[in-house]
């Protein structure tokens, strides 16, 4: 089988809006759904878990309005935790396979990215997008810094995308404040974790600029495809 958990968690505070970013409007639908379709285009076996807020599940008939294919998806509550909430999202899972683990607040993932996680997730286990660090980077030490070699750096993205048996089982540790994403728990569980190239669009939407740039990508994207006679 083939899943996507897409984690809807986070709030609108950084966005400087009361409604939490992933339900803000996008080029005419909610941003996380943007997501949701690309997962359900990608195959037409794959199934998509919607990790919500629990004060959020009323916004489930909105977002499945938008949906290419709302049969193939299901809601479930987030936690206190990122941790928490695909742990809740990988519970719903009961059989083998391939699952996509990603924010929701990346609207602009794309089929190839897709085939890249899944190819490589299938070969080794896991597949971690990731892209080049761009800026020089300095590490900071109480009142001193130093240079970090950025060609030995990359930026990581999601879909984060494993085994199920393998990420399921690397889930039951306890929880740590180490665990920044899904292959840092893979990691701690003794795993090796693979990395793939990810997209420099990949953006993930935390400020009102971010959403700026993502709807002009979006828009810029379309206008090339129909060019104006």
């Amino acid at each position: 089988m083939l899943y996507a958990i897409v984690v809807a968690g986070g709030s609108g505070s950084r966005m400087q809006s009361a409604t939490p970013k992933q339900f803000l409007p996008l080029m005419g639908k909610p941003v996380m759904v943007h997501a949701i379709n690309t997962f359900l285009q990608f195959d037409e076996r794959l199934k998509v878990i919607v990790v919500l807020p629990e004060n959020e599940q009323g916004r489930q008939k909105e977002i499945l309005s938008h949906v290419s294919d709302p049969h193939r998806v299901q809601f479930t509550n987030g936690g206190q935790s990122r941790f928490q909430s695909v742990k809740n999202g990988l519970n719903c899972l009961n059989t083998e396979g391939i699952v996509f683990v990603h924010d929701a607040v990346r609207p602009m993932i794309d089929q190839s990215l897709l085939q890249r996680c899944y190819t490589l997730a299938l070969q080794k286990g896991s597949a971690i997008p990731v892209i080049p660090c761009k800026d020089s980077i300095r590490q900071i030490n109480g009142l001193y810094s130093q240079a970090l070699d950025r060609s030995q750096l990359r930026l990581v993205q999601t879909p984060q995308t494993f085994q199920l048996s393998m990420i399921q089982k690397a889930f039951q540790l306890e929880e740590d404040v180490q665990f920044t994403d899904e292959a840092s728990v893979l990691e701690k569980s003794g795993t090796d974790v693979f990395i793939c190239d990810g997209m420099e669009t990949n953006i993930k939407i935390t400020t009102p600029m971010d959403l700026k740039i993502v709807e002009w990508l979006m828009k810029s994207s379309i206008d090339s495809t129909h060019p104006q006679s």
